[in-house]
């Protein structure tokens, strides 16, 4: 019998993983009834387009709505508009489509239905700063927080509160309407209120918290937006608040979903699956480097983990995301070692804000660079991993996969009888 090669094995895990969470396939089955009277479908994130169009397939009876997703994520819809807006910065497109959002839900009676459809992105992608806030002002703080390491819950928990639609306020704003909103899930625990900072789910974090978050992160706050939270003017809704009462939540894809199906695929082959968690966080490089000894230590098979690692810039920052800086550092730990290949991709088909999902490495990868006159370790130090893995020419380019249930990696040992015949 005759086996894939690591590279083709790898991607094939990658594919598999997209085609879980694939929106048209898991949508229509937590679609609700529809309601007596008017139905509102409000998408956001990088999975809005395809999720609208999901709903425009199966959805029974009239319903009119609007998403918004990143540049270049679009799809055509019928009833649906589509909006295309800033990621990972908001810009004045995301802030538009906000307004629009808090405007038609505010509108919506009880016997109306808001079906909200929020996926990986939305917090960046549906932008209405509180009261007092000036996007220019939201856009500075979103720029320091994305170069301070912050793990997502800790981002979305400051958003929060220098939003006037996220963390429960799209829901508020829409009642006494039913509110049923379809989530996929791109972070660790498959938070509702982690996702997408949460319009529609009510919010146990506090503006001391977003506080302590800024200190911690060595993010300067305005003093008027620092008065807002320590007065807790900014205050986002509690889950016990009544314009909740008719709020529900379906997730309808989950990273362990997508872990789930790339095992399959590899026992399928007749290769051994370790699943090590679909919620892996840190540091990029250090993952990256305790992956390496993971696998030194691992018998013939294929590790699998997910999850979301950030890359802390100090300094000089190059081109690169947290998936193509965990391999650099992986193949720089590896040294080289025969038989171990690896692949790390973000699902949604963008690692970072670059145009690649990720990369792969071989027992070459190493080898190859020096030839190529590049220094791995400086490009590491530089945060340069993406020009390193381009000079090479392997980068995985997928462009938009219109879905996003967080970082996937895999690392294939190769040995024993679990070793396919052409590897």
């Amino acid at each position: 019998m005759t086996g894939p090669n690591p590279r083709d094995f790898l991607r094939g895990l990658f594919d598999a993983a997209v085609a879980a969470a694939d929106p048209q396939r898991t949508l229509p089955l937590h679609l609700p009834d529809p309601p007596m009277g008017r139905t509102l479908v409000l998408a956001a994130g990088k999975a809005a387009a395809s999720m609208a169009k999901a709903v425009e397939g199966s959805w029974k009876g009239p319903f009119s709505g609007i998403a918004v997703t990143r540049y270049g994520h679009g799809l055509p819809c019928d009833n649906i508009e589509i909006i295309e807006a800033g990621h990972p910065l908001p810009d004045d497109a995301g802030a538009a489509a906000a307004k629009r959002f808090l405007k038609s839900a505010s509108a919506l009676t009880e016997d109306d239905l808001l079906l909200f459809l929020v996926s990986g992105g939305a917090s960046a992608l549906l932008v209405e700063p509180a009261p007092g806030l000036a996007l220019a002002e939201k856009q500075a703080i979103s720029g320091v927080l994305l170069k301070s390491g912050a793990p997502i819950d800790e981002m979305n928990c400051l958003r929060k509160h220098l939003s006037a639609i996220k963390g429960g306020r799209l829901a508020a704003a829409a009642h006494p309407a039913k509110v049923v909103t379809l989530g996929i899930s791109d972070v660790p625990g498959d938070d509702p209120a982690v996702i997408g900072s949460g319009p529609t789910v009510g919010d146990l974090t506090s503006c001391k918290d977003a506080i302590e978050i800024a200190k911690r992160r060595g993010i300067d706050l305005p003093p008027h937006v620092l008065a807002a939270l320590t007065s807790e003017e900014w205050a986002s809704v509690p889950p016990n608040d009544p314009r909740l009462e008719h709020v529900e939540y379906r997730l309808i894809a989950r990273p362990s979903n997508s872990q789930s199906a790339a095992a399959d695929h590899a026992k399928a082959l007749g290769i051994s699956a370790s699943l090590m968690g679909a919620d892996l966080e840190g540091e990029a490089r250090h993952l990256g480097q305790g992956h390496a000894a993971l696998a030194l230590r691992s018998g013939p098979g294929v590790l699998l983990s997910g999850g979301e690692t950030t890359v802390t810039v100090n300094g000089k920052g190059g081109r690169g995301g947290g998936n193509c800086e965990y391999l650099l550092a992986m193949a720089i730990a590896l040294d080289g070692v025969p038989g171990i290949h690896a692949i790390a991709c973000d699902t949604d088909g963008i690692d970072g804000t670059e145009d690649a999902a990720g990369a792969i490495i071989t027992p070459t990868t190493l080898n190859r660079a020096a030839k190529a006159g590049l220094d791995a370790q400086m490009m590491l130090d530089d945060h340069d991993s993406y020009s390193f893995f381009a000079e090479l020419g392997d980068l995985i380019i997928t462009g938009p996969t219109r879905t996003n249930v967080n970082d996937f990696r895999a690392i294939l040992i190769v040995g024993g009888e679990c070793r396919p015949p052409v590897l």
